[in-house]
């Protein structure tokens, strides 16, 4: 059923699609979308204010670097939840990035559910050793 919905939405995308067929205007449309979310996140930290960063350096502790207690250690440096004004926003422009993700897919002739397999599989197989 999954697969069914990632094939619809890339056919629909790929029907939508009418103004940036250029692989350029889709590789810079993509990047454009990219740093809007990055925007839209700073605007709901600088702006609005419902959300704060507080970044510091991150402390691993030598009784702490084993890999299974990381997540413990490190932080997000985020604090706050976003309010539905923004969070209605970054939600858009995340929409967006995803149409001209699976633009790009489409034009290149790749499946963004195979994408998502491989990737989903690579997570089980690996787990905490993918290090990202």
């Amino acid at each position: 059923m999954k697969d069914i919905i990632f094939d619809n939405f890339q056919n629909n995308v790929s029907e939508s699609l009418l103004r940036h067929k250029s692989i350029l205007d889709i590789m810079t449309k993509y990047s454009e979308s990219s740093a809007r979310v990055n925007r839209a996140i700073a605007k709901a930290v600088t702006n609005c204010g419902c959300v704060e960063i507080n970044a510091k350096k991150q402390n691993l502790h030598e009784e702490n670097e084993i890999l299974n207690e990381f997540d413990y250690t490190l932080e997000s440096h985020l604090n706050g939840t976003l309010c539905d004004n923004c969070r209605d926003i970054i939600e858009s422009e995340i929409g967006n990035e995803l149409f001209y993700l699976t633009s790009l897919c489409n034009s290149i002739d790749i499946n963004l559910y195979d994408v998502l397999l491989k990737e989903q599989n690579k997570i089980d197989t690996l787990g905490k050793f993918t290090f990202r």
